[in-house]
C-alpha cells in the first residue's frame, strides 16, 4: 500500500556553493556586495579560495547566474536574521471572542465592553456572541438590545465587519479595529490640550 505524504514545506531557501554550482559562467560580487566581473566557475572558487571565503550562488535565474564570495556561515546567519526581521513586521491579527447573555447584568456588560474595547486596541477583531438559552431563544429583542449597547460604546474603537446575525442559538456580530477612530481621538487629546 503506497501513501502520498505531503512534505512539509520549510522556508528555508538552499544555496548552491562552490562546487555544487552548475553554471560554468558566473557573474560575481565581492563581500560587500561590488561587482568584479563574469568569471568561469573555477576563476570564480580560485578567487574565493584565495581569501579563505566561499562562492554562494544567489540568483541562480539571472543570466549569467549572480554568486557572491562570502563566509557561508556568516551568510547564512544574516538571511535567517534577515528572515526574522521580516517575520517581526508581518502583524498577525486574530479574533477573539466576548461572549454575553441576553439578560446580562450592566455591571458585567461594561466589564466585557472592557475586554473588547482592549482586544480592539490590541489591533485584534472581536466576535461578540450573545448565546440563547433553553426559552430565551423566544425573546431575541433582548440580545439584539445588550449587542446594540455594546456596539454603541465600542463605536469610536471599532466599525462593523458582519452585522448582527444568527448562527444556530446564538446572536452573533464581529468586529475590526477602527485606525480612523483611534488617530482622530489622539488628535482630539492633542487639540484640547493647552499649548505652551
Amino acid at each position: 500500500m503506497s501513501r502520498n505524504f505531503k512534505r512539509r514545506q520549510d522556508n528555508r531557501r538552499y544555496f548552491r556553493t562552490n562546487d555544487r554550482i552548475y553554471a560554468q559562467r558566473l557573474r560575481v560580487l565581492d563581500a560587500e556586495g561590488k561587482q568584479i566581473g563574469i568569471l568561469t566557475k573555477q576563476e570564480a572558487i580560485r578567487l574565493a579560495k584565495e581569501q579563505g571565503l566561499d562562492l554562494v550562488e544567489i540568483a541562480e535565474k539571472a543570466v549569467p547566474p549572480v554568486a557572491k564570495i562570502v563566509d557561508f556561515k556568516k551568510f547564512l546567519y544574516q538571511q535567517e536574521k534577515k528572515r526574522q526581521e521580516e517575520k517581526k513586521k508581518t502583524k498577525t491579527s486574530e479574533t477573539k471572542e466576548v461572549r454575553l447573555g441576553p439578560n446580562i447584568s450592566d455591571h458585567d456588560l461594561a466589564v466585557a465592553i472592557r475586554r473588547a474595547r482592549g482586544f480592539l486596541e490590541g489591533g485584534n477583531k472581536v466576535r461578540l456572541a450573545v448565546r440563547f438559552r433553553g426559552r430565551q431563544i423566544t425573546h431575541p429583542e433582548f440580545g439584539q438590545e445588550t449587542l446594540g449597547k455594546t456596539l454603541a460604546d465600542l463605536s469610536d474603537v471599532s466599525k462593523v465587519d458582519r452585522e448582527i446575525h444568527f448562527e444556530g442559538k446564538q446572536l452573533v456580530c464581529i468586529l475590526s479595529p477602527d485606525k480612523k477612530g483611534k488617530n482622530a481621538k489622539e488628535e482630539n487629546k492633542e487639540i484640547s490640550e493647552p499649548q505652551i
